[in-house]
C-alpha cells in the first residue's frame, strides 16, 4: 500500500503526516499514476495553513510528474509507462501513486526530465499565462517583476528577457539580485534597502513601466500601482506576503486609469485544447534551453514538513 501526506487539520507544517493511502482502481477517464518527483509550491503552504480552505482530511500538493501505472475505461490519449506530467485540480501530489483526470494529464517530452516537469509546471504554466495570454511584452517595453528570485520570478525574467522586454525585477538580498541577474533580470531593486516605487522611476526616466507582474500581494501595495505607467496593467497573481486590501475603483482612476486583473491559473487552462496549447509554449521555450528550469533543493516526501519551513 502507498504512502502519502495527510492533513487532518489546518496549521503548521508539523499537521502534515505520513501515512498509507488505499487509492482503489480508477474509474472511466481516471489514470493512477507513479509520482517520481513531485512539485512544491507557495499554494501548498496556503492550503496547509487554511488560507484557501479545504475540506479535511486531504492530501496536499497541485503538481507532479510519473509513470501511468493502470488505466480507467475510455481513456484514449495515454497507455501503462507513459510518462505524464501535471498541475491541476484535482489537489494531491504528495503522494506515492494516485488517481487522476487522464484528459489533465500531459505527457512529458523526452528532452525534459521528470524532475524538471514536477518543478515547473505550475510555475511554468503560469508564466506563461502571464506573458502570453494576459500581457506580452513587446521589444520596446520595460517590464516590473516582482520577487524576481521566486520560483515564477525566474521563469518571468527568463522568459520576458527572450520576448526582447527591458526587465526589472525587485528581491530581497544581494544574493537573490545576482540569481536574477543571472536569468534575464536587467536591474535589479533590494527593496529592504530602498523605495522600490523611486528607483523604477529613475530607471524608466519618469515614464514608469506598462505592466507589473506581482506576486508578492500585501507588501508591494500600493507600491506596484504607482511604477505604472498611464494606462497601464497591474497583474496581481500571489500572495506571499498576504492577500491585498480591496482595491477602490477610483483609485485605479487616480493612478492613471490603470488595469487591475487577479488571474488563477486554471481559469487559462480550463479546457483541453487550453492546456495542451500553453503547455506546448512552455515545453518549447525550455526544451530549446532558452528557458532554463531550477531545481534548488530536493527532499524525500515524507519529509514534506522540513520542505514547507524552509520554502516559508
Amino acid at each position: 500500500m502507498p504512502y502519502c501526506i495527510r492533513i487532518n487539520q489546518t496549521g503548521p507544517a508539523s499537521v502534515m503526516k505520513w501515512r498509507h493511502v488505499d487509492i482503489g482502481k480508477p474509474k472511466q477517464g481516471e489514470a493512477v499514476i507513479r509520482n517520481t518527483a513531485i512539485g512544491l509550491n507557495f499554494i501548498d503552504t496556503y492550503h496547509r495553513k487554511g488560507l484557501y480552505p479545504l475540506n479535511t482530511p486531504f492530501t496536499p500538493g497541485v503538481e507532479g510528474a510519473g509513470i501511468v501505472e493502470a488505466l480507467g475505461k475510455g481513456v484514449q490519449n495515454l497507455k501503462v509507462g507513459d510518462r505524464v506530467t501535471y498541475c491541476s485540480d484535482p489537489i494531491g501530489s504528495y503522494a506515492e501513486k494516485r488517481i487522476f483526470p487522464a484528459g489533465r494529464l500531459i505527457k512529458t517530452p523526452r528532452n525534459i526530465s521528470d524532475e524538471q516537469a514536477a518543478s515547473m509546471m505550475l510555475k511554468g504554466l503560469t508564466a506563461a499565462m502571464l506573458l502570453k495570454r494576459i500581457y506580452t511584452p513587446s521589444k520596446s517595453d520595460t517590464v516590473l517583476i516582482h520577487a524576481a528570485a521566486g520560483g515564477v520570478g525566474l521563469i518571468l525574467c527568463q522568459w520576458a528577457k527572450l520576448l526582447g522586454a527591458k526587465v526589472i525585477g525587485t528581491v530581497s538580498s544581494r544574493k537573490k539580485g545576482a540569481l536574477a541577474r543571472a536569468n534575464g533580470c536587467d536591474h535589479t531593486i533590494i527593496y529592504t534597502e530602498g523605495d522600490f516605487v523611486a528607483r523604477v522611476r529613475q530607471l524608466t526616466r519618469g515614464r514608469g513601466v506598462p505592466v507589473v507582474y506581482d506576486g508578492v500581494g500585501k507588501n508591494t501595495y500600493p507600491g506596484s500601482l504607482d511604477c505604472l505607467s498611464m494606462r497601464g496593467m497591474w497583474i496581481t497573481y500571489g500572495n506571499a506576503s498576504g492577500p491585498v486590501p480591496p482595491v477602490a475603483p477610483l483609485t485605479l482612476l487616480q493612478k492613471g486609469s490603470l488595469f487591475m486583473t487577479r488571474p488563477i491559473l486554471n481559469h487559462y487552462i480550463s479546457t483541453r485544447a487550453e492546456l495542451t496549447l500553453l503547455a506546448k509554449e512552455l515545453f518549447d521555450v525550455v526544451g530549446s534551453g532558452s528557458v532554463r528550469i531550477h531545481v534548488e533543493q530536493r527532499y524525500a516526501l515524507k519529509d514534506a514538513a522540513k520542505a514547507h519551513r524552509a520554502l516559508e
